[in-house]
Parts: C-alpha cells; sequence; structure tokens
C-alpha cells in the first residue's frame, strides 16, 4: 500500500515541494530503500529524530523507545526547506534610542580571523581590531544607525540585531526535535476536542504538523496527507493559517478502515476512521474561530469518496472526453445525487473541486459562479435558456451540459444549441 501511495506523491510534488514521512524503528529502513528507489538518493534532504514520548514506558524489552523519524524529501536538489521559527528571549531585546525599528539586542562586530581596519570611537579613542565586516559594510550599518558604542562611546563598536528582523529570518531546522508537543500531548488534543473520549488511539500533535508546514510549503500552498487519520493534517493548516495569516489548503486520503467495535469511536458512532476525521475537522475549525475570536478565518471542507461513475454507463476515453461526455447513458446510478454528477462533470474538465458550486434552480447547477452551467432536467426547451441566464445574472457562461434526453424535442435541442452560440457559450455538452 505505501509503494503505490509514494510514487503517487512523486508524480504530484511541485519542484519546489517537499515530502515528509513519519515513521517509527520497525519500518525505518524499508521506507528509506523505497523513497531512495522512487525519489532518487540525492533528492534525500534529512532524517529529523523526534521525541515523541515525555516518559519512559518500561514494558519493552531491553530498551524503551521514545522517539521516531521524520524522512524528508524533495524532486529536486537545492533549498526547499524554509527557515524554522526561531527561540527568543524577547526580554532580552530593549530599545534604549527609541528606534523605529523597535526592540534590539547588541552583538560584537569584531571577529578573529576577519578584515582588519581602524576605528575610531565618537571619544576619539582609535580601536585596531579584527572585524567581522568588510570596512564598507561596516559604514553602511553606521550610516544605516546599526552601531552602538557602549560604555559612553569608549568601548568597541556593536551591531543592532532587531527582533522584528531575527523572527522573520529564523533558523536553519536541524536534525534534533525534542520542543514539539509529545503523543501524549495529541491524545489530550483529541479528548479536548471529543468530550474527553478517546477516539483515535494514535494521533499526531498539532504542532509538530504545523512545524512541518511552516518547513515545507509557502502561504497559498496546498497541503496533501495521504494517510489522513484523525486528521491531524486539516486542524494543523487551520492553526497555520491563523497564526501567520497565510490560506494554505489540504488535501486529506484516508481509506474508511473499520473501527473496532470495541472501541470509544465505535460506541460513539463511528464506523470508521474516516467518519472520525470529517468529525474532527468540524469541530476544530468550530473550537478555533470560537478561542481565537476571527470568524473571517477559512474553516470550510468538502469531502469526497472514491468511487464508479454516476451514471450508469460511462466509460470515458481520456484523449477524448467530449465525445465520451455525448455517448454516456442518461441514468444516473441509484443512491446518487444530481450534485454528485455535477462534481463529476467538474472532474472530467480538470475543474477544481473546491470552487463553488450553486443549485440556482430545480436541478440546475452554477459553478464557479455562473462560468460553468449544468441543466439536468427533462424538461428542457427555449424557455429554460432564458431561466438560466435570468439566474446566472450576466455571468460570463463558457459551458453549458445537459442530459442528452432532457430535451423536450429534438428541434429544442438543436434552437438551444444555437441560442447559446448567440449569446457567447464556447460548448454545448450533452451526456
Amino acid at each position: 500500500m505505501m509503494y503505490p501511495r509514494l510514487k503517487l506523491a512523486r508524480n504530484l510534488l511541485t519542484d519546489d515541494g517537499v515530502m515528509f514521512i513519519s515513521i517509527d524503528d520497525n519500518e525505518f529502513e524499508n521506507i528509506k530503500r523505497i523513497c531512495n528507489e522512487i525519489f532518487g538518493e540525492n533528492s534525500f534532504i534529512g532524517n529529523i529524530v523526534r521525541k515523541r514520548r515525555q516518559s519512559q514506558a518500561n514494558l519493552s524489552k531491553n530498551i524503551s523507545p521514545i522517539h521516531e523519524y521524520i524522512l524528508i524529501y524533495g524532486k529536486t536538489e537545492g533549498e526547499l526547506l524554509n527557515r524554522a521559527p526561531a527561540k527568543i528571549d524577547e526580554s532580552k531585546y530593549k530599545n534604549p534610542d527609541n528606534d523605529i525599528r523597535g526592540p534590539y539586542v547588541t552583538m560584537p562586530c569584531t571577529n578573529k580571523g576577519g578584515a582588519k581596519y581602524s576605528i575610531k570611537t565618537p571619544t576619539g579613542k582609535v580601536i585596531n581590531e579584527e572585524w567581522r565586516f568588510k570596512e564598507e559594510t561596516y559604514w553602511k550599518l553606521f550610516d544605516d544607525n546599526r552601531i552602538v558604542f557602549p560604555r559612553n562611546g569608549e568601548g568597541k563598536p556593536r551591531y543592532k540585531l532587531f527582533l522584528k528582523e531575527k523572527q522573520q529570518q529564523g533558523v536553519l531546522p536541524n536534525t534534533w526535535l525534542d520542543n514539539i508537543s509529545s503523543n501524549q500531548e495529541a491524545t489530550k488534543e483529541i479528548k479536548y476536542l471529543f468530550d474527553n473520549k478517546l477516539i483515535f488511539d494514535t494521533p499526531k500533535p498539532v504542532d509538530l504538523i504545523e512545524y512541518l508546514i511552516k518547513l515545507g510549503s509557502n502561504h497559498n500552498d496546498i497541503v496533501l496527507d495521504f494517510f489522513s487519520g484523525s486528521a491531524t493534517t486539516a486542524n494543523s493548516v487551520f492553526t497555520s493559517n491563523l497564526n501567520s495569516e497565510s490560506n494554505r489548503k489540504f488535501i486529506l486520503i484516508q481509506i474508511p478502515e473499520t473501527t473496532n467495535k470495541k472501541s470509544d469511536a465505535y460506541k460513539a458512532g463511528y464506523e470508521n476512521i474516516c467518519e472520525i476525521g470529517k468529525e474532527r475537522i468540524r469541530r476544530a475549525g468550530e473550537k478555533i474561530i470560537e478561542e481565537s475570536g476571527n470568524k473571517d478565518l477559512d474553516v470550510g471542507f468538502k469531502v469526497f469518496k472514491l468511487n464508479s461513475s454516476n451514471l450508469t454507463k460511462w466509460n470515458p476515453d481520456v484523449d477524448n472526453l467530449e465525445d465520451s461526455l455525448v455517448s454516456a447513458a442518461d441514468n444516473i446510478v441509484e443512491g446518487r445525487s444530481s450534485l454528485d454528477l455535477v462534481y463529476e462533470i467538474m472532474l472530467k474538465y480538470g475543474l477544481e473541486l473546491t470552487l463553488p458550486v450553486e443549485e440556482i434552480s430545480k436541478d440546475i447547477f452554477s459553478v464557479a459562479f455562473g462560468s460553468l452551467v449544468v441543466c439536468l432536467r427533462d424538461d428542457v426547451d427555449e424557455n429554460v435558456i432564458h431561466e438560466i441566464f435570468e439566474l446566472v445574472n450576466g455571468s460570463s457562461v463558457s459551458r453549458v451540459v445537459f442530459k442528452d434526453n432532457g430535451f423536450k424535442s429534438d428541434s429544442d435541442k438543436t434552437n438551444i444549441k444555437e441560442n447559446l452560440r448567440v449569446h457567447g457559450v464556447d460548448e454545448f455538452i450533452t451526456i
């Protein structure tokens, strides 16, 4: 199961994207070999060792494992990771001269082995030293009010390091991660959302995933999780968007594994893992908005299930989609809805499933504010066309999809096609 998902991840990963795999000792060597085969050894970025337990379990044989690994791969070589958030003691940052750039600390300008030149202090004292900067750089810092002379102008010059700049710069991430919440804390997070019930017994902590999101993505990226479990990734994307004022989106994938009938999850009505994940996303989003007061935070999501076509017969030719759509049968599979078919049409045409879909009238759907209109009525005549254009309220419609047997007559079908052409509609499609 892991091998095909990793191959798919390789194909989906952008050139500047990265992939994180959390794994324990039992599977580490196998996964490393598989990743080297799929991504190439040169695409290996690093291996973070994470302390996952704060307390030691003494039930193990010989040694108690308290760590796990996070393997990092990219599609291409180069600097793909962002800087990690810096640990900063803000109490050390002061602003004695009311610099408009805010609080700062000072750092020594001297450096053994650096450029050698003479500096005159404000009191006239000449200091001949080896310096951190070239002389040209030093004078640029001086002109920018970044040089401070301690001891009333008698001391060696020091340069200002501003708090805001330190926060923006971050630090280079390293391979040891011990300041992130443990898995015990992750369990508390689940219980907090689910009325103190352990609905999922192997969650990851939110701040771990948020940390990886910051390392491997930018403000408007899509975060993809192939093994979403309890949907910690969605929870973390919400938190990250709130804290960094970003607009990341997520795609979570999870096989609907059944829950143990003796578990708290099953007793609470969650028959599979997917149901747990969906409910966590709902509850986490509501809780974050409630606690932050930020009602503008986007915590919406859509759920899709991989299945066969919604039409009784549809064997599409991916190289000739229009003919496939035209030749498709007219009947929707029992148990499926008109909205299910609308999303399938969006998929066939490569439209993002996050685009807004609105049922503007009975069995007439507007996608992306009218750029695509899907009409699944069985009584279509020219009056329906006038109704559609009134409902989309002047939007520029580029495609309209109808049921092939939904027209009242062949003449209506012909007239409607010509009417749409006159209105500037590029594609007239029947299914």
